[in-house]
């Protein structure tokens, strides 16, 4: 019927009562039980969707990747043609993150708690650290920044470090500053090209 919203399917409403609990709560803390109530439904209808609570896992995983890339597409677009201006929204976009949610990280936290290293969601947080790190260098050397890399890896370290000060000390914390450090990285890599200096022998 035109107008009436199509009732959420029960594999996408257990995903996103899953989401939101291992969010809050951490993953460890959360049995099967817990969600399937939540989300109006059975263990049984869960386990028709996920073989296990470890698929439920990645599966949940691979869902906050997807908003990953969508948050770079948005930053892609409203930022056409221009890297510096998308590294700078980056830079705002990653500050809107940390201020926004003291719970941190989803795949910090993930690995923090999966410790075994033949978990299976120990693969896809690897691969989305990793991605995240390759787009971010691409950003920075399509921007034009020489020692793009050495960039990357400062940023990414500055972001997890301001996450996980959130979450110890709050808002008020060194977190606070992260998009005047981030900027002032980004500048000091950026003169240093101009100026023809090697960023890592300064």
């Amino acid at each position: 019927m035109s107008g009436v919203a199509s009732p959420t399917s029960p594999r996408k409403r257990i995903l996103e009562t899953a989401r939101d609990l291992f969010h809050e709560r951490g993953i460890r803390a959360v049995g099967v039980d817990a969600i399937a109530a939540a989300a109006g439904s059975n263990k049984m209808t869960l386990y028709r969707h996920f073989n296990s609570k470890d698929d439920l896992i990645v599966a949940c995983l691979r869902s906050f990747a997807s908003d990953a890339d969508r948050i770079w597409s948005e930053i892609e677009s409203a930022n056409p043609g221009d890297k510096m201006a998308q590294l700078r929204a980056w830079v705002v976009m990653a500050a809107q993150c940390v201020a926004s949610d003291e719970r941190g990280c989803d795949f910090a936290n993930a690995a923090v708690e999966l410790t075994e290293s033949d978990h299976p969601a120990r693969i896809v947080i690897e691969e989305f650290k990793a991605i995240q790190r390759y787009r971010l260098a691409t950003l920075c050397r399509d921007a034009g920044i020489a020692e793009a890399e050495l960039l990357a890896d400062t940023l990414s370290l500055l972001v997890e470090g301001a996450r996980a000060s959130r979450q110890s000390v709050g808002p008020n914390g060194p977190s606070a500053g992260f998009i005047r450090s981030a900027e002032a990285v980004i500048d000091s890599f950026a003169k240093a090209n101009a100026g023809g200096v090697t960023v890592s022998s300064m």
